[in-house]
């Protein structure tokens, strides 16, 4: 059993659905410094988790159905535990499909009932899907006693994304989600899983997200498209260089000989990968050295290679970083998340943060007619049971 945590943040509306024998389970969203669309090409990322998450409620029930209630969005759904399925486009499936991947290890799950609530903006780039997949498997671990440890319960989460949500996303999320540690970053290696605390000491700077509240329709079609993308230019370098398994193995000399002249368009993507790869290692050494400067001019560096290499940004991300960039109180900036809407990250000294969100707001609206959204983020720990 998990240590478990003080329950006095406890949202109100979850409250009423707590019974005696309930298990409650907190589980944040995340950011990720830079490391972008690096995960699954067995790159590194530098995620964290964040003062945002999903809350759920797991109460065992005498039948075998499962009821779930969606508090937020007024929701309840039943369904028999024999006839769980995937439902395409269903908030449903975040939970579900890590119920399913217990009954595939042959888990026995009896029915239960969970109620979930979250202040974690959705449609952010947050990874919200994933705060509530951790949420729940942790839930289930706790409930049947099964003493999965943290990193399976985070594959299983990841594996139920792939199967119900239909998004073949990299383990980053749900990583950073169930590992995250207060005032720390995350250097994953994607390939071994191999990770380590980077401490992100920010005195004086503050995380801004500003949420464009765009989420354009290509946004789940083109993150897959990417991974084809990249998968190709692996199959055209692997011919010459059969030693090569991924994006991770590929040098720029190889792109520039084996991929440049025969798809320009596959190259940029592989380019930014192998690019991104190289910058996320030099960014960790910044944070080392406290250069919060030059690792914050590498933000930008990464946005311009998302919008013009690997093509995941829209015109309001663009706006958005594009306003900051010659701001002396913005150490760096850029698109955060899959893409094509969501939100930017910046990394503001904490004397200009209102005057900063004040001035976007205002020119973000005469640009998109959108209203702009900022949050504030601070580095948390990452999924618990609380008591």
């Amino acid at each position: 059993m998990l240590p478990k945590q003080s329950p006095l943040n406890l949202p109100a509306k979850l409250k009423a659905h707590v019974q005696q024998h309930s298990i409650i389970t907190r589980s944040p969203g995340r950011i990720n410094l830079i490391g972008e669309h690096t995960d699954y090409n067995e790159g590194y990322v530098l995620p964290a988790a964040i003062d945002k998450a999903a809350y759920l409620s797991l109460t065992p029930r005498q039948d075998q159905t499962i009821v779930l209630h969606a508090l937020d969005l007024g929701e309840v759904f039943r369904v028999p535990m024999g006839e769980i399925k995937k439902i395409p486009g269903s908030w449903t499936n975040y939970i579900l499909g890590v119920v399913d991947q217990f009954i595939q290890r042959g888990i026995a799950v009896p029915g239960f009932e969970a109620a979930l609530v979250a202040d974690i903006p959705l449609g952010a780039g947050l990874s919200s899907s994933a705060a509530v997949e951790c949420a729940t498997a942790m839930a289930l671990n706790e409930w049947l006693a099964t003493g999965l440890d943290k990193l399976t319960l985070v594959k299983m989460s990841q594996m139920a994304e792939h199967a119900y949500a239909g998004v073949q996303c990299g383990i980053m999320d749900q990583f950073a989600s169930m590992f995250g540690k207060k005032d720390h970053v995350i250097r994953l290696d994607c390939r071994s899983l191999q990770y380590e605390y980077v401490p992100f000491l920010t005195k004086g700077i503050r995380i801004v997200l500003m949420d464009t509240q765009i989420k354009h329709s290509l946004a789940s079609s083109e993150y897959n498209t990417r991974r084809q993308q990249c998968d190709l230019g692996v199959s055209l370098i692997r011919k010459h260089h059969p030693e090569v398994s991924s994006l991770r193995d590929v040098t720029r000399e190889m792109l520039d000989e084996f991929v440049l002249q025969k798809d320009p368009l596959i190259y940029h993507r592989c380019q930014y990968v192998v690019e991104e790869n190289g910058r996320l290692l030099e960014a960790c050494e910044d944070l080392r050295k406290g250069d919060l400067r030059s690792f914050g001019s590498k933000l930008f560096v990464t946005h311009e290679g998302l919008s013009h290499l690997y093509q995941v940004s829209c015109e309001e991300l663009d706006f958005l970083v594009d306003h900051v960039r010659n701001n002396p109180s913005v150490l760096g900036a850029r698109m955060m998340g899959g893409g094509f809407g969501g939100c930017t990250l910046n990394l503001v000294r904490e004397e200009a943060v209102d005057e900063l969100i004040h001035s976007a707001s205002r020119a973000y609206l005469d640009f998109s007619g959108q209203e702009l959204k900022a949050y504030m983020a601070s580095i948390e720990d990452g999924t618990s049971r609380i008591s």
